[in-house]
């Protein structure tokens, strides 16, 4: 037999003995059976059986029992009299008074009937704490809200008697005499302006405070109109009637959920039959729970899991899949015109659906056994007031993430699943509307620099890693260097230095590329201004060694304004008295920066520099607007890429121009994860990681 405890609990954990006196005699008796000696133990095990094969004879049990058939009497009369009560309130009340005075009569009535039973069980305790702070408060309220209604009425009947003619004739008079003076400050104001007196700005200002106090003063003028006064009036007290009545049940509603918490319930389950009605069907175990509301909320994912989630799993709504099994077969043996990428997508949506049929299906199941398990320990379920309270003051993380959670699953994790999943398949130029799974492959091609597109992979990766170590480290030490020299006190002319070093970022990075692309051309200006002075033609785009060249040098000078203004804004911040004080040491410039300078800087700035590294890793656009990757060298690279391509060039010519998407996905999926690692390990060993300030 289940364990019963000896007392009761409420929501923080105060106890309370049990009215339950059989329950209490059977916790009792276990209590003893675990505590006595094997002797004592078969004694108190026989009391026990007999107490519970009479447990239809206890007088508790029989006492209970009966105030059950005199509440169930009592409860169906009573709504027989609340709408007789109801029938014969006076016409013309609103909802909310006949809805209180209902309530007002039935409180009255339960007070009298559960008050004999506050002792026999916690219930009938708890309905009488709820009638009494009706009575308490609902007679005051119904009076304020009468009152607030006569004076709304008051105020709709309200008919001034005053002559509207002569008052308009006043309202406009008064409007032509604040024009007036305001026409005349303001020409003042200007006139002072053109005298020097006062600035543009104060003109501005002056002028905005002038017609603000002339709008005020003929808005407070126009409330002498009697209509005007009426409208204005009959809205301030809808606002006042209406506030106060939200208000008043507000402040009720938190009074009887305050007693609901306070007075614990007890019951004779100790399994959570409950959750185990309602695993698989959401909305009936906080329907079985006495929470209507919740229950309806639960039964639209019921909705959601039955009839869109599983569904569509199975393949019911597909535009060509078949679900989760379309994801395994990528359309073998499909109709012609069916194609393997879309079963794909549509089985990651399908398991998408899944997750979040899931989801709510352990919501629903923790929501359920939590209500239940609290229950039998004593704690009551929580009525509708209570759990929008508990939402706002605990679930608006959730309630914002949720939304964002779902959007994010179809334009983020999509697309990155299917993307995943590609790379384990065969689509290639061959292959385009239905491929095979093919493992490994592809991934064993590009390590094994096999295959025609993964034989190159090595040749780019070596170049992508000399690419953007060189390119951001230069950028990074021109940006860094141009800073200290900015923020020298012995340079003049900061401001035009600082906005010069500003121009590679305020000019878009694709004019200044195709700008140099074009001067570094056959034709280009460059490559004749070098051809005249040293007498050499180079032909700078169709050579391997100067369009890296080239490219390193742009990206650093793209690249450094970013550092610029990153180290700019720190030691601006570093304090003087640093660099005092290691004057006084004897300290010469090198050692400044070496201790001071360099170790606040990158203390600040280290996070952000290594996105740096990771942002030029796939710099795509600088390599392809540049010279498209080139130079194009058959024999080393084949058709695939050209000497300057990098993996992310690369990437676009083996999907986009090549159709081979599935080993593209498998180069984007391992440079993906090297990225984070790498990000990852630049973040760990930054000084402000391991500082705790990311």
């Amino acid at each position: 037999m289940a364990k019963y405890s000896k007392v009761l609990y409420d929501y923080i954990g105060r106890t309370y003995e049990r009215k339950n006196l059989y329950l209490k005699e059977v916790a009792l008796l276990q209590d003893k059976i675990r505590e006595g000696s094997p002797k004592e133990k078969e004694s108190l095990k026989t009391q026990l059986k007999e107490l519970i094969s009479k447990k239809n004879d206890h007088p508790y049990l029989k006492e209970l029992k009966e105030y059950h058939h005199k509440e169930k009497r009592f409860l169906e009369d009573l709504k027989k009299k609340s709408a007789q009560h109801q029938a014969s309130l006076e016409k013309g009340l609103s909802k909310d008074v006949v809805h209180l005075e209902r309530l007002l009569f039935e409180s009255k009535a339960k007070m009298e009937f559960y008050k004999e039973y506050t002792g026999l069980t916690y219930d009938a305790e708890y309905f009488y704490k709820e009638a009494s702070i009706h009575q308490k408060l609902i007679p005051n309220i119904i009076y304020n809200i009468k009152k607030l209604e006569e004076d709304l009425r008051k105020a709709e009947k309200y008919h001034g008697e005053e002559n509207k003619e002569a008052i308009g004739r006043e309202i406009a008079r008064f409007k032509s005499e604040q024009n007036a003076v305001y026409e005349k400050r303001l020409s003042e104001l200007k006139e002072k302006r053109k005298e020097g007196v006062i600035s543009e700005k104060a003109l501005k200002n002056g002028k905005k405070e002038l017609k603000k106090n002339y709008q005020y003063a003929v808005r407070v003028k126009e409330y002498e109109d009697p209509d005007k006064m009426k409208r204005e009036l009959i809205k301030s007290k809808k606002f006042e009637l209406k506030d106060y009545t939200k208000v008043q049940k507000r402040v009720l509603n938190a009074d009887v959920a305050d007693a609901r918490r306070n007075t614990p319930s007890e019951t004779m389950k100790t399994a959570p039959i409950h959750t185990v009605a309602g695993a698989l069907i959401p909305g009936l175990g906080q329907l079985l729970n006495k929470q209507p509301v919740k229950a309806a909320l639960f039964f639209l994912g019921l909705i959601f899991v039955y009839v869109v989630a599983i569904p569509y799993a199975l393949g019911y709504g597909n535009y060509q899949g078949e679900g989760i099994a379309g994801l395994i077969s990528l359309a073998e043996g499909a109709r012609r015109i069916d194609k393997s990428l879309i079963f794909m997508i549509e089985g990651i949506v399908a398991i998408v659906f899944l997750l979040f049929a899931a989801g709510i299906m352990v919501a629903n199941f923790r929501d359920v056994y939590g209500v239940e398990k609290g229950v039998m320990k004593g704690i009551r379920e929580k009525n509708w007031f209570e759990t929008t309270q508990t939402i706002e003051e605990d679930g608006f993380p959730y309630l914002v993430s949720i939304p964002a959670l779902i959007v994010i699953s179809f334009i983020v994790l999509v697309p990155i699943f299917t993307a995943i999943l590609l790379s384990f398949t065969g689509m290639d130029p061959k292959n385009q509307s239905k491929f095979p799974w093919v493992g490994i492959q592809n991934y064993k091609l590009i390590a094994l620099g096999e295959g025609l597109a993964g034989s190159v992979f090595w040749q780019i990766f070596g170049w992508t890693i000399i690419w953007t170590l060189t390119s951001t480290t230069l950028a990074i030490f021109i940006g860094f260097g141009l800073a200290l020299l900015a923020n020298n006190p012995r340079i003049k002319g900061k401001g035009i230095l600082r906005m010069i070093y500003l121009l590679p970022w305020a000019v878009p990075a694709f004019i200044t590329i195709m700008f140099f692309s074009i001067m570094f051309s056959t034709q280009g200006a460059l490559t004749e201004v070098v051809q005249n002075v040293f007498g050499v033609a180079i032909d700078f785009k169709n050579s391997t060694f100067w369009s890296r060249f080239i490219l390193v040098m742009l990206q650093g000078w793209l690249g450094s304004s970013y550092v610029f203004l990153l180290s700019t804004g720190v030691l601006q911040a570093i304090p003087e008295d640093l660099y005092e004080a290691a004057d006084i040491d004897g300290a010469n410039t090198w050692q400044k920066i070496r201790r001071i300078t360099l170790p606040m800087v990158l203390f600040q700035t280290a996070p952000l520099l290594v996105n740096q590294y990771t942002f030029n890793f796939n710099n795509f656009s600088i390599i392809y607007l540049f010279n498209g990757g080139g130079p194009f060298n058959p024999t080393k690279y084949g058709n695939l890429a050209g000497s300057s391509d990098i993996l992310i060039s690369y990437i676009y010519k083996l999907t986009m121009d090549n159709q081979y998407q599935a080993i593209g996905a498998s180069i984007s999926i391992a440079i993906s994860l090297g990225l984070m690692v790498f990000a990852f390990i630049g973040f760990k060993n930054s000084k402000a990681f391991k500082e705790e300030r990311l």
